[in-house]
């Protein structure tokens, strides 16, 4: 093994060529200019003028730059500062409100402050940022008085339902809230059915959804229902059966309008490629999904897709022009679930035309 080379302390310095001429040229006395060299120096040129006065110039101007960057800087700080006291601010004063009861909660147990200020918000970031939602005909929604919005089931959890209702609250010239129709699993689960209520849901019936648009509510309902969401993915865009037409029954008895509503990128959040019964039973689920990344993944695999979404809404039908008793007509309640059915469909297979990429849209 090759040794360190030790260099003693006391050893002599060796001098580069480099420094030995220094030392030559230290070592010399100074030469006196000649009268040339002195004009020279004392007479600068033209051009030295010149650059001296460019020089001079650029020490005298100022750089704008800076000035106009730490401006921006502190007006974008202060823009910062003002949302953060502006959020903080509506926090405090939805605490005191709460502290003190001062907010309303109807007969069916919504709470639209909670909802407009603890539920709501969570769901911007998964409209605007995770699906990319697109509304389509929201001037088709009334803005005031009660209407029935019908739309498809898809997506093995129903965020359909839910992004339908921010989508509304959001993006409505009105801001109203979806009134949603949920089945009975959805308020049978512990704190699920808690803040259903809430948020406005309640059971999937008829004499509630009555109630809802006689006193001028918009009311949402998904008449697929698990057979919709639980659909294989092979099924995907393809309507279920609607049942027996509970909810054109409700809107011939209260008058309002129905408005069908397509939506489109539900389908692939989770594609549904299997069904573990075994486990369906043993939770009292409807069925147990296996996707390509749930359960394999774990809670990873519960991140749905990012697909991009389409939610449209239709032109109002009127129940209006039917008659007192047209609900206890069963061939007129038949033939107007299957116009909205019809409907949803063809409109369904219109923007899937027209959509290039499942994830770019």
């Amino acid at each position: 093994m090759a040794e360190a080379r030790v260099i003693p302390l006391h050893a002599p310095a060796r001098r580069t060529p480099a420094q030995r001429d220094q030392r030559d040229q230290r070592s010399k006395p100074p030469r006196t200019p000649g009268p040339s060299e002195a004009d020279a120096s004392a007479d600068p040129t033209p051009n030295d003028h010149a650059a001296n006065d460019r020089s001079a110039g650029d020490r005298s101007e100022p750089d704008r730059s800076e000035p106009d960057r730490s401006a921006s800087d502190r007006a974008a700080s202060d823009r910062a500062v003002s949302e953060w006291e502006e959020r903080l601010a509506g926090v405090l004063a939805f605490l005191r409100r709460r502290v003190q009861g001062d907010y309303e909660v109807d007969e069916f147990g919504f709470d639209p402050d909670l909802t407009d200020h603890v539920l709501m918000p969570p769901l911007k970031p998964l409209y605007e940022k995770w699906f990319r939602v697109e509304t389509i005909g929201l001037h088709n929604v009334p803005a005031t008085g009660g209407a029935l919005i019908v739309a498809n089931h898809s997506g093995t959890l129903p965020l359909d339902a839910t992004m339908t209702a921010y989508g509304i609250r959001a993006e409505h010239p009105a801001h109203r809230h979806l009134r949603m129709l949920g089945a009975d699993l959805v308020f049978k689960t512990p704190v699920l059915g808690a803040l259903a209520r809430k948020s406005g849901q309640t059971l999937a019936c008829n004499p509630d959804a009555e109630r809802l648009l006689r006193s001028g509510e918009l009311v949402g309902v998904w008449p697929e229902g698990f057979k919709g969401i639980g659909k294989p993915f092979k099924d995907r865009y393809k309507l279920q059966r609607f049942g027996r037409g509970g909810f054109v029954s409700a809107a011939l008895k209260t008058g309002v309008p129905i408005i069908p509503c397509s939506i489109v990128g539900a389908e692939e959040i989770y594609p549904k490629i299997g069904d573990i019964k075994a486990l369906a039973r043993l939770f009292g689920f409807p069925y147990f999904p296996v996707t390509p990344f749930f359960p394999l993944l774990g809670p990873l695999g519960a991140i749905p897709l990012p697909s991009k979404w389409y939610i449209e809404f239709g032109e109002p039908i009127r129940t209006d022009v039917h008659g007192e008793h047209a609900a206890d007509d069963p061939m007129l309640v038949f033939n107007l679930t299957d116009q909205v059915r019809e409907t949803i469909q063809q409109t369904l297979y219109r923007l899937l035309t027209q959509r290039r990429n499942v994830f770019l849209g």
